[in-house]
């Protein structure tokens, strides 16, 4: 992990050489779990907008999750102010973002607590219950998907939730399946996802990538071009036994790699190195040969 001249944090998991189909489970620090930055500001205005003009999309649970989805509010309404007391405030039933002025008070959302938890931080937040088909999704609070719809998620388990990920069967549901089945409530874990997307907003729900190829080229890709990586964090809740998934996004400008040839050259071998069908999952074999000439320019 490094640190951006933007006073946010910069993750490059491809600069680890590791064969790209694994978990790659690291170790959590309790005072790590949430991430803020200079874009907090940004990040939660646009949840607003969405949960204001989309919210089915954004938000959705099952019945008889709303334990652990208040297990979830109370954790983030005790970390929260103790962790970033510059941030928040809590007073009796109302917690206080102080940067955006904003006021929630908590009983509102007594039915659905992971409502207000999802409009608190950057992170999206998904709750997960173990059945007899495995670990289900049981309710989400997702404004930053990457392409995918929270709808064809809900209820679903983790072999039909990952169904699309190339060689997940093979490479990945056993070892994800016992993890879960394992994970104690003192071994909090994360772990990093990447691509290259042509966009910045935060919220690609089932979108088009690479729409406006025909304007990318080696000159402006640097301009053009972003590396989107998710910021994956699991842990086992104490009462519930449930396991709360966060996803904090974060969109860094292909352009970083020209003061730094260190990156181009360790993106550019992971690219060459990945199996086509995850070049393909990842959107990347439209925009393959344009992304690896300009990451070679950046290399002297």
């Amino acid at each position: 992990m490094l640190t951006s001249g933007r006073n946010q944090r910069l993750y490059l998991p491809f600069m680890d050489s590791r064969e790209p189909i694994k978990m790659g489970l690291k170790p959590l620090k309790w005072q790590d779990w949430i991430e803020i930055d200079d874009q907090f500001v940004a990040y939660l205005t646009r949840k607003q907008e969405l949960f204001q003009d989309r919210y089915p999309e954004v938000f959705a649970s099952l019945s008889s999750s709303e334990a652990g989805q208040k297990e979830v509010l109370d954790l983030l309404l005790d970390y929260l102010p103790q962790r970033f007391p510059q941030y928040y405030q809590r007073r009796g039933d109302r917690i206080e973002n102080i940067l955006m002025q904003q006021f929630w008070n908590i009983s509102d959302f007594e039915a659905k607590p992971l409502d207000l938890a999802g409009r608190l931080v950057q992170e999206d937040l998904c709750l997960m219950r173990s059945s007899p088909d495995g670990y289900i999704l049981i309710a989400a609070s997702v404004c930053f998907p990457s392409n995918w719809r929270l709808e064809d998620k809900l209820g679903q388990p983790l072999d039909q939730i990952h169904k699309p990920v190339p060689q997940y069967t093979e490479k990945l549901e056993d070892s994800t399946n016992n993890f879960f089945d394992h994970l104690k409530v003192d071994c909090p874990v994360y772990r990093l996802n990447w691509t290259i997307v042509d966009t910045s907003e935060l919220s690609l729900r089932g979108s088009k990538s690479f729409s406006q190829l025909d304007e990318i080229t080696v000159e402006n890709a640097g301009e053009k071009l972003w590396i989107r990586v998710e910021r994956q964090t699991l842990r086992r809740l104490e009462k519930s036994n449930h396991v709360l998934f966060t996803i904090r996004t974060y969109l860094y400008p292909l352009s970083i790699v020209e003061s730094n040839p260190a990156i181009a050259q360790n993106l550019s071998t992971a690219i060459q190195q990945m199996p086509s069908e995850i070049q393909r999952y990842k959107h990347l074999l439209a925009i393959r040969k344009i992304l690896l000439d300009y990451l070679n320019s950046n290399l002297s």
